[in-house]
């Protein structure tokens, strides 16, 4: 949890707080830049992602930094939400209240007990523990609260604090079953070191090592992860590190850095010193990977999709709440060309949100499609495109989304020059937000691989768009917020040798808060243009 101190101030000394409820926080999602499959607070302000898991039962709980006083961060709680697919969610209760009015529960993660290490669950096997960071105007301290119910509602533990260093920068503690032990890794913030600490029951906790000074640094690590992920093509797992840092990120505010390595349950050792990023863009922070996800599926993460460089400025605020999750998605490591070890992010199965097929061309080559869906009732789709060749000579792929009544666009597009391939994302043309920092364009660099095969998958929901190139090797997630909504797709292709094939597909997203979403008519939307 980024401790921006000036956000924080006011709500301290305003001594904010929250009556405890045992009611959902009811929640408007039908406001014009109110994404529709990816997870938004019911209202007020979110930020990271906290205690994922998925329990027995297949309902996967998503906890986050809540203040549900205010359209900026202070006053952090854990809101809660449950999911059977990651797409469609059910609001529930707050589930961590802090103990008084100058604390707050900041960022942790949660596991369950299955084997009752803690003692907290007799005769149960789907107990779950949370552990996170108490920030009290002299302390960070971590501490655990226990839930009876599967994760609904907690009780904090009475001999609460189960690690404390006496510091005000030691935080986010992510906790992971290791053999017989619990790990957690956890940020000493502004010395730029995660701990590894290792227990036997939740409560004990001791110091095993330290992992300090590796990657992009910016002023402050944060919200760690420790995962086991398997390697493509193989029998093969490893183990990843995540880190988040704000500020400090190359273009600017919070990112989030990875390192691939082993462990060995007290030590974790990367293959390299690279910093690999996880994001080109400027709106994915403090990702977590779900608890409990069975070992023979790829992890599961979810992030915070924005950046505190701007995130209370945001205008969602006229609409009453601010900030949104990523897409969930699915992990492994795979070596890419030139680069080596990779991180790939496919979104989870999208298939419970996919709607109509609104328009298609398998000959794309020089050609355009144009897409109108303004009848598409989510106001999202998702847009994936193909492209096999070689000897490309300045050749593109671009996309539009434009409104016709404000002529806003945001843009996007890939340039193929023999082997290499550059791409951008602009949104720069989109009017509803202006901040110094709200950077415009963002691009990557990347190669086609030897078999000439590239992939483009766009998820487009109303004020956030997710940018997944060859696969997943590579993710761009950025915010925007057009005045009016942008409703046509323009998708075409230009200066690509005869050789070449490029295909695109648009398929509407229905709405994850509404079952019955869209009234689609492919046929009268589509235009597409043999030339250029």
């Amino acid at each position: 949890m980024a401790t921006l101190k000036g956000l924080f101030l006011g709500a301290l000394l305003s001594g904010l707080g929250y009556a405890q409820t045992n009611e959902p926080v009811a929640g408007d999602y039908s406001g014009a830049l109110r994404p529709q499959i990816h997870f938004s607070p019911p209202t007020d302000f979110m930020n990271d992602p906290n205690g994922c898991f998925v329990d027995a039962n297949g309902t996967w709980h998503l906890y986050y930094q809540y203040n549900p006083t205010d359209l900026v961060a202070g006053n952090q709680h854990w809101g809660h939400a449950t999911s059977k697919d990651l797409y469609h969610w059910e609001n529930q209760p707050i589930a961590i209240y802090p103990p008084d009015n100058t604390s707050q529960v900041f960022s942790g993660s949660a596991v369950i007990d299955v084997n009752n290490t803690s003692g907290f669950f007799p005769n149960q096997t789907d107990g779950v523990v949370a552990i996170y960071t108490l920030n009290t105007p002299d302390n960070q301290v971590q501490e655990i609260s226990y839930s009876r119910d599967g994760g609904y509602t907690f009780t904090p533990y009475e001999g609460n604090p189960v690690i404390n260093i006496n510091s005000t920068q030691f935080r986010d503690p992510k906790v992971i079953r290791y053999e017989d032990s619990w790990v957690a890794v956890i940020a000493y913030s502004q010395e730029f070191v995660i701990g590894i600490f290792t227990s036997p029951d939740l409560i004990h906790w001791t110091h095993a090592s330290n992992f300090t000074h590796h990657g992009l640094l910016g002023l402050q690590y944060e919200c760690p992860n420790l995962v086991k992920i398997p390697v493509e093509g193989s029998d093969e797992e490893m183990y990843l590190l995540t880190i988040s840092l704000n500020p400090g990120a190359p273009l600017g505010g919070s990112v989030t850095e990875y390192f691939p390595g082993t462990f060995n349950g007290t030590h974790f050792t990367p293959v390299d010193g690279a910093a690999r990023l996880a994001d080109f863009g400027k709106d994915n922070y403090a990702g977590q990977f779900f608890y409990g996800v069975p070992e023979d599926e790829h992890p599961v993460s979810i992030a915070w999709a924005s950046n505190w460089q701007y995130t209370a400025n945001v205008p969602t605020g006229k609409e009453g709440w601010r900030s949104a999750m990523t897409v969930p998605r699915r992990h492994y490591l795979t070596q890419a060309p030139r680069i080596g070890w990779d991180l790939v992010q496919v979104p989870v199965d999208l298939s419970p949100v996919l709607g109509a097929e609104l328009g298609s061309n398998d000959a794309l080559v020089n050609a355009s499609l144009t897409v109108d869906f303004a009848d598409v009732k989510s106001n999202a789709v998702v847009l994936e495109v193909n492209v096999t060749g070689t000897a490309f000579d300045n050749s593109w792929v671009k996309f539009a989304f434009r409104s016709p009544s404000s002529g806003e666009a945001l843009l996007g597009g890939c340039l193929f020059v023999d082997v290499d391939i550059t791409c951008y994302v602009d949104r720069g043309k989109t009017h509803g937000f202006e901040d110094p920092f709200f950077t415009d364009k963002v691009s990557l660099g990347q190669i086609i691989k030897p078999s000439g095969e590239w992939t483009a998958t766009v998820i487009f929901d109303r004020s956030i768009i997710e940018v997944l190139l060859d696969g997943g090797l590579h993710s761009g997630t950025q915010t925007f917020f057009p005045t009016e909504p942008l409703t046509i797709l323009e998708v075409n292709s230009s200066s690509m040798p005869d050789t070449a094939q490029v295909a695109a597909r648009v398929t509407a997203l229905k709405s994850g808060w509404e079952e019955d979403v869209a009234e689609e008519k492919p046929q009268e939307n589509v235009a597409v243009n043999d030339e250029l």
